[in-house]
């Protein structure tokens, strides 16, 4: 299992510092079949999972949603008919810090609890 998904996400602040993308690289070696991407700016963490319907996709969707308050980190997310796009980032310091990746990799970890 993914030792990313034991951690826990930190307290951010303005000053917190973001991940130069070499650190960025390296964590997402870890989290299978995420991608950073560019979106208004920022670079942000992004996976589409696959379902078999929409009422697989809303429960998951709910799931991260549930993880996210957990940690005091939330994501953007779309919702659709048999899959859901989840994207990590964080807002105060507008790029990727590791508890972006943590989250990606309880999302993983809850994806593979489904079934």
């Amino acid at each position: 299992m993914n030792e990313l998904a034991q951690e826990h996400c930190v307290p951010i602040t303005a000053t917190s510092q973001r991940l130069e993308k070499e650190e960025a690289s390296e964590l997402l070696a870890e989290v299978t079949g995420w991608e950073i991407l560019n979106q208004d700016g920022e670079p942000r963490l992004e996976k589409t999972y696959q379902f078999e319907g929409f009422k697989q996709a809303l429960e998951f969707t709910q799931r991260i949603g549930n993880a996210a308050d957990e940690e005091n980190h939330h994501p953007a997310l779309l919702t659709e008919w048999g899959k859901v796009t989840v994207d990590w980032w964080t807002h105060k310091i507008k790029g990727l810090h590791r508890n972006d990746f943590i989250m990606a990799a309880k999302s993983d970890k809850l994806y593979n609890q489904s079934g």
